[in-house]
């Protein structure tokens, strides 16, 4: 039996134990056998494609490049995920630049098919540095098993940084975290956010997820996220706010206001 990660309680409090508890849990789950098969097939092989046809062909190997970015639920639609990898991201008009999800901008990027003569699967530390990244992602799909909105809180913590860390300016980080619906879905529930707010006119969003970022957290801008300490704010909100939303009998009226005035 695989190894199921442990979240005795949700919220903060259930948070703050994972975070405790994230680097040996990890490894136990890495040591699960379907894991431990799944990243070296892909390890051992990935050095032999050199083509999206190639990839796509071979569903072991889609499987963990495909859920490496977390888009593993894309697995059958093979002509879609060929096209993006083809197309490349050099044009303003290929379809990994079209999308809204810019997960998929940054899988179609990291493979090159569509964008080098020989794609980036010919490096030699590629296959270890895409299988890292399938456990983690595998790992965060298992917490989500036993509590959502530790998965999302997850995925705040790590793929945040790496947009503040980026390049661009600051509108481009605001669109970066737009465009992915992991970090959308937190920020919209940190901010009290309808789920219908993604179908107003862009510029909107942009424009109300600054005002609400300055509101709640001081700041208006993504590199505000540097600091940890508003990391962990913003973090706190999200899981306070997702609390209430689905009425989790656990936390008292005076500790749902509580942890908002701190957070606030």
């Amino acid at each position: 039996m695989s190894f199921q990660p442990v979240i005795p309680m949700g919220g903060a409090a259930g948070w703050a134990f994972l975070k405790r508890t994230q680097a040996a849990q990890q490894t136990a789950f890495n040591a699960s056998p379907e894991i431990q098969r799944d990243t070296q097939y892909f390890e051992e092989k990935i050095g032999s494609i050199k083509t999206s046809e190639d990839l796509v062909g071979d569903r072991r190997l889609l499987r963990v490049a495909l859920g490496a970015y977390g888009l593993g639920d894309d697995i059958n639609s093979t002509y879609f995920v060929k096209k993006v990898l083809d197309d490349g991201t050099l044009d303003t008009g290929d379809l990994a630049n079209k999308l809204s999800d810019k997960r998929y901008l940054e899988f179609a990027k990291d493979f090159g098919f569509g964008d080098y003569n020989i794609p980036r699967t010919q490096i030699s530390d590629f296959g270890s540095r895409v299988a890292d990244a399938y456990r983690q992602k595998q790992f965060e799909i298992a917490v989500g098993e036993q509590d959502a909105d530790m998965r999302l809180a997850m995925t705040l913590d790590y793929q945040l940084s790496e947009i503040v860390r980026g390049s661009g300016s600051d509108d481009t980080k605001w669109y970066k975290i737009m465009g992915n619906p992991p970090l959308r879905e937190v920020f919209q529930t940190a901010f009290g956010l309808p789920s219908a707010f993604g179908s107003v006119d862009i510029d909107q969003q942009l424009a109300t997820f600054r005002d609400k970022a300055d509101q709640y957290l001081g700041s208006s801008t993504v590199d505000q996220f540097a600091d940890q300490d508003k990391m962990d704010e913003l973090n706190r909100l999200f899981l306070v706010r997702s609390q209430i939303a689905s009425g989790d009998a656990s936390m008292s009226s005076g500790a749902i206001a509580l942890s908002l005035l701190q957070t606030i």
